[in-house]
């Protein structure tokens, strides 16, 4: 078993890691009453073979569906007596079992998700119902298209990588998910080596720990390695055609990955494009123009690769406008670089918002679970400050000239035909 310590002014944690591999980060925060504690895999959707889609996000449900000791609905009402929140997530790259509970069941909540996650039973004659349930889920979100444009983005941009794989999965792959399925896909991910326990809030590491070795019993493994495999993008417009009333746009380009030393560089452009009220697309698009009520730019970073991505909904027959100043907009960064002001009033706005994130005892949680189970860096708030102030505005001008000159990505999901919007890219 190892143990680290690590603390400066502004982040504190401690890390253990038990001598089957699993790893202990616990953050305290004694000013409150609670505690917020994450069961973190090292598995998500780039994880699953073809045949297999949609399966780590179905394992999330599988879960909760009952132990040899407890029953579905024992486990629900087991967190409702204690005033907990329990819940789960899954991406690309990780899945999360999670308890946001008062101080003093800190340990009741980490003994009923380690044996959820430890004993789950798979049994067919749960797996069949809840089959069903993501089959719905994937209908709501083949339905709402303001949510579909982003994984036709990303099914585009990278066709043959399987971080393009929708997380939900495929009809085809999930009607098909059966108890040797699920058990032979935990077999293989949920091992000691791939898993992560974070916590953050009124709570004892060293109890913590003393917990997780007792009650989180998994099969020994090592952390599985990814093979990073980079992916040339080539532009490539994709449009599917649903008689909606408005049209949902995403243009984007290849990002950077979780490690890239320009990440910072490119918070600030993403912040000055289409970050809040005050970015370029915002201003242009909503309130010079009145073209759209939700336009906004986010970016993803992975392992190996990453996107930068801009939304906007508009009505059908505003789309080409909206994409041409879309495009006017980015070109103007990409040639011209950002203001002073612009720089200035990104870096403060980031800054802002990692601050008030130490309010919330799921978000430092996240923040130690997510940066361990994926590689990442786990830099304190200081740290985080220092790296932002660092930046300048060639900096951003450089990144924006470089990552906006590869190949671009137009998606839509509008009452359009991709040949007839061949001509926007």
């Amino acid at each position: 078993m190892t143990y680290d310590l690590w603390m400066d002014v502004s982040m504190f944690y401690e890390k253990t890691v038990l001598d089957n591999g699993v790893t202990v980060l616990t953050e305290p925060m004694d000013t409150v009453r609670s505690a917020a504690i994450g069961i973190w895999f090292s598995v998500g959707s780039r994880d699953e073979h073809p045949g297999e889609a949609g399966m780590s996000h179905f394992m999330e449900h599988m879960m909760f569906k009952g132990t040899p000791t407890r029953s579905a609905q024992d486990i629900s009402e087991h967190f409702e007596r204690l005033g907990a929140e329990l819940n789960a997530f899954t991406g690309k790259e990780y899945t999360c079992y999670y308890a946001r509970v008062l101080d003093e069941h800190v340990q009741d909540a980490v003994e009923v998700l380690s044996d959820m996650v430890g004993n789950a039973l798979l049994a067919d004659e749960s797996i069949v119902p809840e089959r069903e349930v993501v089959l719905e889920e994937i209908a709501r979100h083949e339905d709402t298209p303001d949510d579909m444009v982003h994984e036709l983005f990303a099914s585009t941009m990278l066709p043959d990588h399987p971080l393009g794989l929708p997380v939900l999965g495929r009809r085809e792959t999930v009607g098909a998910f059966d108890h040797d399925a699920a058990a032979d896909f935990k077999a293989r991910h949920y091992l000691t080596g791939n898993v992560v326990v974070a916590a953050a809030g009124n709570v004892s590491h060293a109890a913590l720990v003393d917990i997780v070795k007792h009650s989180l019993v998994l099969p020994e493994g090592p952390r599985s390695q990814r093979v990073e495999a980079t992916p040339v993008v080539e532009p490539r417009i994709q449009v599917l055609r649903k008689e909606t009333e408005q049209a949902h746009i995403c243009w984007g380009v290849a990002g950077l990955k979780a490690r890239d030393e320009e990440r910072f560089a490119l918070s600030i452009l993403d912040s000055v494009l289409g970050g809040g009220m005050a970015s370029r697309l915002f201003v242009e698009i909503r309130e010079k123009k009145g073209l759209a009520y939700a336009v906004y730019s986010y970016h993803t970073l992975y392992q190996d690769t990453g996107q930068f991505v801009v939304y906007a909904g508009t009505r059908p027959s505003n789309a080409e406008q909206v994409i041409r100043l879309i495009k006017t907009e980015i070109e103007k960064v990409a040639a011209d670089g950002i203001t002073a002001e612009e720089l200035h009033r990104a870096k403060e706005s980031m800054k802002g918002h990692l601050v008030l994130s130490l309010e919330s005892t799921r978000a430092r949680m996240t923040r130690l679970g997510k940066n361990e189970v994926t590689h990442g860096e786990c830099l304190s708030i200081d740290e985080l400050v220092e790296r932002v102030e660092a930046v300048t505005s060639q900096d951003v001008s450089s990144l924006a000239g470089r990552m906006f000159g590869t190949g671009q990505i137009l998606t839509m999901v509008a009452p359009f035909n991709t040949a007839d919007m061949k001509h926007l890219l």
